[in-house]
């Protein structure tokens, strides 16, 4: 009988190769299996060996192409085959990432399973913005904030707490609820001049900012929407974004 095999549960980070962790490298450049994000970024999976067989299991809004219950028993399925299997993920995989849940069901199912940390999102956009995520006068703090619900589920967080002009606001995929979500903040009292900044595929050749104010971003964005995946970052640390060296890097827009 072959022996039960064992998943990695892998943080890829914000999509620089270069930013992944000698250990999530290592793994990578080994693996047998891959199952991985769509967010993945495609430098982190030329790194994947030819041999290596290779399971997409990424989800896009609204269209959940193959649903976490499903990921769960794959991952539990490859181990109980014996195989050794990375489970690669965009980011963090413990940070809006749902590893937690793929460690349970594992765990659960008697699967060996290790969580690779990596970097993520917000650490990779402020790294490559210049826009830090605390600053002193700035920002006393910093939260990290998912605008996406499980379909069907209202978006209801404590807007009251998350108005907190002095706090740096990082939104994880909010780019199909951005208008609820910043009209539901203007409500709660955050100043509509608050700086607000879009980052797209931060780290990557492929990085593009929107520089704008929390009651105009929305309506920004929507004229000029940057490609998934996209953050949000809010709070006054924007004020600190340097102008690119490039005009085409950073669009600015006057509040």
């Amino acid at each position: 009988m072959r022996a039960i095999g064992k998943v990695y549960l892998v943080g890829a980070g914000p999509g620089d190769p270069e930013l992944l962790t000698l250990r999530a490298a290592r793994l990578i450049g080994s693996a047998e299996v891959v199952v991985y994000d769509r967010l993945v970024s495609p430098e982190i999976l030329a790194m994947v060996p030819d041999s290596a067989r290779m399971i997409p299991v990424g989800k896009a809004p609204k269209n959940h192409t193959v649903p976490q219950e499903e990921i769960n028993a794959i991952l539990v399925e490859l181990a109980l085959r014996g195989d050794t299997a990375v489970r690669l993920k965009g980011g963090d995989p413990f940070i809006f990432g749902r590893g937690s849940e793929e460690a349970d069901a594992l765990r659960r199912a008697g699967i060996p399973v290790e969580v690779v940390p990596g970097i993520t999102a917000a650490q990779g956009a402020a790294a490559a913005t210049g826009v830090p995520l605390t600053h002193r006068g700035l920002a006393t703090g910093v939260r990290y904030v998912t605008g996406h619900c499980r379909s069907g589920v209202e978006l209801e967080l404590d807007w009251a707490s998350l108005a907190d002009p002095e706090t740096t606001l990082v939104l994880y995929m909010g780019a199909a609820n951005l208008h609820e979500i910043t009209a539901r903040l203007l409500a709660a009292g955050m100043p509509a001049a608050q700086p607000a900044m879009a980052v797209s595929s931060a780290t990557t050749p492929r990085e593009a900012r929107l520089v704008s104010t929390l009651g105009r971003i929305a309506e920004d964005f929507a004229a000029a929407p940057l490609a998934a995946p996209v953050l949000f970052v809010v709070g006054r640390v924007v004020e600190l974004c340097p102008r690119p060296a490039r005009p085409a890097d950073c669009v600015a827009v006057d509040a």
